[in-house]
């Protein structure tokens, strides 16, 4: 059962999440919150799989509240996904440094939302939609900073399943690609984890981009 938590200060967008997403038989909404520092409590109380996270709130930001839940060791499996209005909200990639997961916009159709707890709830991030990429072009298009010494500890194979992650690959595409199996590729996505010390796949990709590992393409 993967257990969610919502965060948002707009009652009616936390009683349409709940009710689409506990009609789904491995899918249950454990709380709700209006504001980040409640979120906070919540979720220490609750440690759900997935937190649904808006953005922007009253008392503490979704950022902060992203950012604390990524600096505590006891909630290393939250994952928290940011909920926005604008897909190219100014915050969302601010979100990712913090901490988050991915991010949503809030008019997603139905059967996306249950896809995206679905997948960040296994530990992937939500990285591939087109509005990703764009957001990612828009804060990274820079000249590249230098490659960190962690990077350079990192194998060509791991080098390369972190440049298709960061292209929106998933594990089981990332192995198509390097012809090798979907556990393989997950076990190089998480060694390069461990060595770049990234809290998550999210925040993986980031330094993919900002080390100039991979470029973001001209669309």
């Amino acid at each position: 059962m993967i257990r969610v938590l919502l965060v948002d200060d707009q009652a009616l967008i936390r009683s349409g999440f709940r009710a689409l997403l506990d009609l789904e038989d491995d899918i249950e909404v454990v709380a709700e919150a209006a504001d980040g520092e409640e979120g906070l409590v919540l979720i220490k109380e609750q440690l759900p799989d997935v937190a649904l996270i808006d953005i922007q709130m009253p008392v503490m930001d979704g950022i902060e509240a992203t950012r604390r839940v990524a600096a505590d060791p006891a909630l290393a499996d939250v994952h928290v996904v940011m909920l926005t209005n604008y897909g190219m909200d100014e915050y969302v990639f601010e979100a990712l440094r913090a901490g988050a997961a991915g991010f949503l916009v809030k008019d997603i159709v139905p059967e996306d939302l249950l896809h995206a707890v679905r997948v960040a709830a296994r530990g992937d991030a939500l990285l591939a939609p087109s509005i990703t990429r764009k957001l990612i072009h828009r804060y990274v298009a820079q000249p590249p900073l230098a490659t960190s010494a962690a990077l350079e500890e990192l194998t060509s194979r791991e080098r390369e399943a972190v440049a298709l992650a960061a292209r929106g690959l998933s594990n089981d595409q990332i192995a198509d690609h390097m012809v090798i199996s979907p556990m393989t590729a997950k076990t190089h996505i998480n060694r390069a984890m461990t060595k770049l010390h990234t809290r998550d796949r999210a925040q993986l990709v980031v330094l993919a981009y900002e080390s100039g590992l991979v470029a973001p393409r001209n669309r």
